[in-house]
């Protein structure tokens, strides 16, 4: 499939990590979807029910991180694909997700995982 739908730079706070102050709080979450779907249909209808809503899957992505607590972004990661796949006419999903203020005591701008997932 080479339909792909891709939603840049969700963010959400979230309570995701290992330390004990990563547990404390919420903290910075970035999430990237690139979405493969036959998208011919809606190419040719112009109706949103011929596609994947972006809303519903932004929504999706951000409900994960918010309303979850996981310590590993590597199952953040695979929630995200888990949920994204249940959406209707989704046949693979791509999914990065970054913490934008890792707990490193180095520069670093960001910790990410990438996974991609296969209905």
């Amino acid at each position: 499939m080479n339909d792909r739908i891709e939603l840049v730079g969700i963010r959400a706070l979230g309570v995701i990590g290992v330390l004990p102050e990563e547990r404390q709080r919420a903290q910075p979450f970035e999430v990237d979807l690139v979405i493969e779907a036959d998208l011919a249909a809606a190419g040719r209808s112009d109706e949103l029910d011929d596609t994947v809503d972006y809303g519903r899957a932004t929504a999706v992505a951000a409900a994960v991180i918010t309303g979850e607590s996981h310590l590993l972004l590597e199952r953040v990661a695979q929630r995200i694909a888990e949920e994204v796949l249940a959406l209707e006419r989704v046949t693979a999903v791509e999914v990065t997700v970054r913490k934008l203020r890792p707990p490193v005591p180095h520069q670093l701008d960001h910790s990410a995982v990438h996974i991609r997932r296969v209905r």
